[in-house]
C-alpha cells in the first residue's frame, strides 16, 4: 500500500506534509480534493480510520463555515457531513492515509508518525520550527 495524501496545494501545512512525505523518499498519491471532491463513504471511512467525527474534520477557518451556520454545537454531523459533500474546502487538510494509519497531519509533524523512514534533515514545520535536525532526528 502506498501512501495517499488528500492534499490543498494552498495551504501551507498540506504543502508542508507532501514535503515531508516525499523527502522521506516516498511517491505518494496526491489526491487534489478541492478538484475532485468527496464522496458520502469516503469521508466516512477517512473519519472512521482516522478517529475523526464531521464536526473533529471541521475546518472552522478560511473556510465557509461560519457564514453557513455550521459552528454552533447544535449542528448535526449529518448536517456538517452534507456541507463537506458540497463545499470539499470544509475538510480540514492534509489526511494521509499510509500503512500505519490514517491521520488528519495538522500539525505537520504528524506525519512522521505514518512514515517507514524519516526524511534526512534539517527540515522544518511552515512556520520555521524545526522537525528534523542536521543528523537526522526527530526534534520535539
Amino acid at each position: 500500500m502506498s501512501i495517499v495524501i488528500h492534499h490543498n496545494p494552498d495551504c501551507g501545512t498540506s504543502r508542508n506534509v507532501l514535503a515531508i512525505i516525499e523527502a522521506s523518499g516516498a511517491a505518494p498519491v496526491v489526491i487534489d480534493y478541492l478538484e475532485t471532491g468527496w464522496t458520502r463513504p469516503q469521508l466516512l471511512a477517512l473519519f472512521a480510520a482516522a478517529g475523526l467525527t464531521p464536526r473533529t474534520a471541521l475546518r472552522t477557518t478560511k473556510s465557509p463555515a461560519e457564514a453557513l451556520g455550521l459552528l454552533a454545537p447544535c449542528v448535526s454531523d449529518e448536517t456538517l457531513l452534507s456541507a463537506m459533500l458540497e463545499h470539499p474546502v470544509l475538510v480540514n487538510r492534509p489526511i494521509v492515509c499510509a500503512p500505519k494509519g490514517v491521520r488528519l497531519c495538522r500539525p505537520s509533524e504528524a506525519v512522521l508518525d505514518l512514515l517507514d523512514r524519516l526524511p534526512p534533515g534539517p527540515m522544518v514545520k511552515e512556520d520555521g520550527t524545526p522537525l528534523i535536525d542536521t543528523e537526522g532526528n526527530r526534534v520535539g
